[in-house]
């Protein structure tokens, strides 16, 4: 397929990555390119107009739109882009920002809009505090593409059955599942730690690891909850991101506050870690939690297996696709209420399983060595670029016939 063209458009690319779809476009680009001629549409800063072969624009929100709500900025975005994708023979667009980019042109240009599904927005109700109205904005964006598109991926099979459940005028012959992946020859277990005791870690202790933005989606506070009974020499570190809103920020504030005065070895690393600190921390990890309310497949779980930590996770969305219980980790029952928002139904119980499995990883670190070690050999043989790059490439030619 090296003579197509193939417009992909994403709001996230690196440099500017910050959740697991940017880590998906930009390990998905590097093998894309060496089949197709490959346009990366991104939005943000100038980048280089390289990228392993593939050709990268960038788009920045319209001044006049600067003080607009979010939604209408990346509306305007989107606008820029699409007359850049002429001449292209299939656009292929990643998360509601960049569903509508995908739409018009497909419509302006007649050419087939191939969609990947990383998250879905009935399904992330509280989105509606950071928005506010631009919530039933970006909705009606992803609804309107995901009924038009050609095709759309979903990362998991959790992630097919919530498509179909959310928009049921989707057909389903045309949600495909090609799962996340991981780069296991740039993701492997590093022994020193240099960087970690730089960053406060101690590496002769235990630890419990969070890597993650401070979403609803993510659970943080159930984690905090859960980590008061962690026995005393386990350390607690998070790798957190900025909260998505003030509320939550005060609510992990406090919590975070509340278990500093009561244990030591509460590590709080408030800034994105190059890859190589991060690495150090998760092959350091006894134990990465994933308290997930949502997760459509979850690369950060990958990376901590990459890397041969044990994983403790919530048994939610396509996170069972990836962590094996018993084998690569625990999972941990989650019940959750059907309004959308993933909200445990009894979060008191939540809490105590979620300890629960933390304390019988952590209690017997030889066997968390051997889940680690099986979780390495599992991101190996399941979850590389290329297989998923095949997969991808098959969707592509369903499409272009």
């Amino acid at each position: 397929m090296v003579s197509v063209r193939i417009d992909i458009v994403t709001k996230e690319f690196p440099p500017e990555i910050y959740g697991g779809a940017g880590v998906h476009v930009a390990e998905l680009s590097r093998v894309l390119a060496k089949h197709v001629d490959l346009h990366v549409r991104a939005f943000g800063a100038p980048r280089e107009a390289d990228y392993h072969g593939a050709t990268v624009a960038s788009y920045a929100t319209p001044e006049d739109l600067g003080g607009a709500n979010a939604a209408l900025q990346t509306l305007g975005v989107d606008l820029r882009i699409v007359p850049d994708i002429a001449g292209a023979d299939l656009v292929h667009s990643h998360t509601w920002y960049a569903n509508m980019a995908g739409h018009l042109a497909s419509l302006l240009h007649g050419i087939p809009h191939v969609l990947s599904a990383h998250s879905l927005e009935p399904l992330r109700p509280w989105k509606a505090e950071q928005l506010g109205g631009g919530y039933a904005l970006s909705s009606w964006v992803e609804k309107t593409a995901y009924e038009a598109a050609a095709a759309i991926i979903a990362v998991s099979d959790g992630m097919r059955q919530d498509i179909l459940r959310s928009y049921p005028d989707v057909d389903p012959d045309k949600v495909r599942v090609v799962h996340n992946g991981i780069d296991v020859s740039l993701w492997e277990r590093d022994e020193e730690d240099d960087a970690i005791r730089a960053l406060g870690i101690d590496p002769a202790k235990p630890s419990v690891v969070f890597v993650g933005r401070n979403t609803r989606q993510k659970g943080v506070p159930y984690l905090l909850r859960a980590a008061s009974s962690l026995p005393d020499d386990v350390q607690l570190v998070l790798c957190l991101g900025a909260a998505d809103t003030p509320e939550l920020a005060a609510e992990t504030a406090r919590l975070i506050e509340e278990l500093q005065t009561k244990r030591q070895g509460v590590v709080l690393i408030e800034r994105m870690l190059p890859r190589r600190e991060l690495i150090q921390v998760l092959s350091h990890a006894t134990a990465f939690a994933c308290p997930s309310i949502y997760e459509p497949l979850g690369i950060v779980n990958l990376e901590a297996m990459a890397c041969g930590a044990a994983v403790v996770a919530s048994a939610t969305g396509g996170i069972p696709e990836v962590v094996q219980h018993g084998e690569t980790g625990l999972l941990v029952p989650l019940e959750q209420v059907t309004d959308g928002t993933g909200t445990p139904l009894d979060p008191g119980k939540f809490v105590s399983d979620f300890a629960a499995a933390l304390n019988q990883v952590v209690s017997d670190p030889a066997r968390a060595r051997e889940m680690g070690i099986a979780g390495r050999r599992r991101a190996e043989e399941h979850f590389s670029w290329e297989s998923i790059t095949q997969t991808t490439l098959e969707v592509y030619r369903s499409v272009l016939r």
